[in-house]
């Protein structure tokens, strides 16, 4: 039988899908190749540097009718522990160090209000095998960022940050977190930057997201890019369970890295303050606003007296360039000027009516600057007495009203307003009335005597504030804990 015969465009047909046949089969392999076999040696690069932290807390014991059981029953040692005492309390987090000298960071509302913190670091070779307590070297609640330091003989591994908006962690990019999930032990999980650039609710965020796993426990440890450097630290998950569902948040490197710097040197954050109030530019704004013809920058919308006020800025002007960066939103703005170094020199471009006007601000701080110039609305008016709340009493500086009503001179010391249930000083029989004439054995007049009194206890390092309380005339002292 005579084969059949193949013509020219079949010929042609035939390699052209030869050729995208073999294309394919070259495409596929180099794909895989950007896909790690395996994650076990950056893991085993960067673990050292990966500690668990425990944190204990003392906290009042129960008050008041404990309960009543049976003799024997299998619930009487849970209602009879220690009834009105102290119990200790124990939470778990994770961190990294970030030097060798055994500065660690971690999130702040892992080790917020603990009395005692230690570090336990990844079992190997050089590794300090023992708990070693740390020291609180400065927080952040803005960023929810938190800086320890632990000594130790021998200098410690440690980690470095990288660029969280540098190749290796866009879209896509494979990511590593390690932390103490659960409080099961040193973990790790792979996953991807899922989105990036994210915000929560506070002013500073800028989040990456990963389907990384990340649990309770995983909270200030760090998200690693496929070279070994932080790019995130795991803060917060989305959930309805309280579990991991791929939704996962860790606050960009971009952010921490200055917070940690500040906290380092200064323990402390020092932001910077340009001091206005400002909105976001709407498209419905734009017809209204002479020369503007897009909807960018931030509106300022009030200037109290500082920094903004000094340079000539107004309400009214659009904020479009600060320190040579376009401006597009109200978040962007907060963002960069809070990095911004107190008291530097900042040229400002706004848009007023219709014409640019170049601005130089020296920024102010705004951790001290912004609550005298945009007091709270809800803060007393003028005339009502200064309140504070400190060691379980709301206590208030002597207004004419108790002047009369309770029979003391303003200024004679503070007259306690409420005291919280099953704090020790409902304990030890404080009553909404009594009156505080001496702190520390030393006559108080008001709120800041009060405050000094306080401190000067915990720097001198007694547990106690021995205090002086009158009820009806009748003198008698109290000892309060400061813990």
């Amino acid at each position: 039988m005579q084969a059949p015969q193949i013509d020219s465009r079949q010929k042609w047909l035939a390699a052209l899908l030869m050729g995208m046949a073999m294309a394919v089969a070259t495409v596929v392999p180099v794909d895989a190749q950007n896909r790690p076999a395996t994650f076990a040696e950056l893991a085993e690069q960067v673990s050292p540097s990966v500690v668990n932290i425990t944190t204990s807390t003392v906290i009042a014991g129960r008050t008041g009718d404990q309960g009543i059981v049976p003799e024997g029953s299998p619930f009487e040692d849970f209602f009879n522990n220690d009834p009105g005492g102290e119990r200790r309390s124990s939470a778990l987090g994770s961190g990294f160090v970030i030097s060798a000298d055994g500065y660690i960071v971690t999130n702040n509302h892992v080790i917020e209000g603990a009395d005692e913190i230690e570090i336990e670091f990844f079992p190997g070779d050089g590794q300090p095998s023992e708990l070693l307590p740390a020291e609180l070297i400065g927080t952040d609640p803005n960023t929810d960022i938190a800086v320890l330091k632990v000594e130790y003989d021998e200098p410690l591994q440690f980690v470095e940050f990288g660029d969280s908006d540098d190749v290796g962690a866009r879209v896509g990019d494979w990511v590593l977190a390690m932390g103490n999930p659960l409080g099961q032990g040193f973990s790790v999980s792979a996953g991807i930057v899922s989105a990036r650039n994210r915000s929560l609710q506070g002013t500073y965020d800028d989040y990456i997201q990963t389907d990384a796993a990340i649990n309770r426990g995983n909270s200030g440890g760090p998200l690693f890019n496929m070279e070994g450097d932080v790019i995130g630290v795991n803060t917060a998950i989305l959930s309805p369970n309280g579990g991991s569902i791929g939704i996962g948040f860790a606050m960009s490197s971009a952010v921490v890295t200055n917070v940690v710097d500040q906290l380092q040197e200064f323990g402390e954050t020092r932001r910077g303050w340009l001091g206005v109030r400002i909105q976001d530019v709407t498209v419905d704004m734009i017809e209204a606003i002479e020369g503007l013809a897009q909807a960018r920058g931030a509106m300022v919308t009030d200037v109290p007296a500082g920094p903004a006020e000094d340079a000539g800025m107004q309400a009214g002007d659009i904020i479009l360039t600060f320190d040579g960066i376009e401006i597009e939103n109200t978040r962007e703005l907060v963002q960069i000027v809070g990095n911004s170094p107190v008291g530097k020199e900042v040229p400002v471009e706004t848009l007023r009516n219709g014409e640019m006007i170049d601005l130089t601000v020296v920024l102010g701080r705004r951790e001290t600057a912004e609550s005298a110039a945009f007091p709270d609305p809800e803060a007393p008016e003028e005339g009502t007495p200064d309140t504070t709340n400190m060691l379980g009493m709301t206590l208030s500086e002597i207004s004419p009203d108790m002047e009369e009503s309770l029979g003391v001179e303003a200024g004679s010391g503070l007259v306690v307003v409420e005291v919280e249930d099953g704090s020790e000083a409902d304990t030890k029989g404080l009553l909404a009335g009594d009156l505080i004439t001496e702190a520390g054995q030393q006559k108080i007049s008001g709120i800041q005597d009060f405050e000094a009194r306080v401190e000067e206890a915990q720097e001198a390092g007694r547990k106690s504030l021995l205090l002086l309380v009158r009820r009806d005339g009748a003198p008698r002292f109290v000892a309060l804990g400061l813990e």
